[in-house]
């Protein structure tokens, strides 16, 4: 069975009552989920409470998956909105607080390695975390995810011109970076191609 056909399977059997069926969803889906979280947010102890928050919104709007359409899509724009929700309430705490010392935390597992070696170069890996978080979001889910710019203008809703645009723009910038000497690599393409 594909894994898209399991994942439908799974989202009836969850919509019908069954616990083991959305334990299955989640284990299929965590490491993905927890990943994308790890790498977009920059307080690393807030990423457990965020991929909480994904998973009680998957489960709460899994009436309004379209079985037509493939999962993986639906939960990843499920995704990026709790992560641009999560940062929305972590500005206004930060505001609210007259912008408290903020700690930088890391989580018990790391994922950074499996990024590194998808991403290929630590400097290219720091390039990519200076970008703004707009940015950092389509080459996310373009360049380690895979998703098409087609797939990533449903995710995040926005028209793909501007998936496009916020794709070309990334990498204008990973470029003049890479002109300034701070890493060394062929175009950035071929990183996806790899």
């Amino acid at each position: 069975m594909a894994k898209d056909d399991r994942m439908t399977v799974l989202v009836a059997e969850t919509l019908a009552g069954s616990r083991e069926a959305y334990r299955e969803l989640y284990d299929y889906t965590i490491h993905t989920v927890y990943r994308s979280v790890h790498f977009l947010l920059e307080e690393k102890a807030d990423a457990d409470d965020v991929v909480q928050e994904i998973y009680i919104q998957v489960y709460r709007s899994l009436g309004q998956f379209d079985v037509n359409r493939s999962f993986q899509p639906w939960l990843m724009g499920i995704v990026m909105r709790q992560i641009r929700a999560y940062r929305r309430k972590r500005w206004m705490r930060l505001r609210i607080t007259s912008r408290a010392e903020r700690l930088e935390y890391y989580t018990a597992y790391d994922f950074s390695e499996e990024i590194v070696d998808k991403v290929a170069n630590h400097a290219l890996l720091h390039a990519v975390q200076q970008l703004s978080f707009k940015l950092k979001q389509v080459i996310v889910l373009h360049y380690l995810h895979e998703y098409s710019q087609e797939e990533i203008s449903n995710i995040l809703e926005i028209p793909l011109g501007t998936v496009k645009s916020r794709i070309h723009a990334a990498l204008q910038k990973l470029r003049s970076k890479e002109r300034e000497g701070h890493f060394l690599i062929g175009k950035v393409e071929k990183i996806h191609e790899a």
